[in-house]
């Protein structure tokens, strides 16, 4: 069994309270979960208006598919226009 494991660290400028922010995270985690089929959450920076770190996680019998799922994660998180990627950091065990 392989795990990969990808942790996000996001900007989101349009984010005026921590509301707008849960919205923007809340639909963007739903996107992923639907599109890719893993699991994901917001992790840490919770009651910050403007910062949000994301985990997701998926599990595979390859481990290069396994990379390969979260790599198209990063991808698609990347090209998402409500947030910027800070920092990635991106795993498979």
């Amino acid at each position: 069994m392989h795990v990969g494991i990808l942790q996000v660290h996001l900007h989101v400028p349009d984010a005026a309270s921590l509301k707008d922010k849960r919205r923007i995270i809340r639909g963007l985690i739903d996107r992923v979960r639907a599109k890719f089929e893993v699991a994901g959450s917001e992790v840490e920076d919770q009651d910050v208006w403007q910062s949000a770190v994301l985990g997701f996680a998926c599990v595979s019998n390859d481990a290069r598919h396994a990379a390969q799922v979260m790599s198209k994660v990063l991808d698609w998180i990347r090209d998402c226009p409500a947030a910027r990627v800070v920092e990635h950091e991106l795993e498979t065990l």
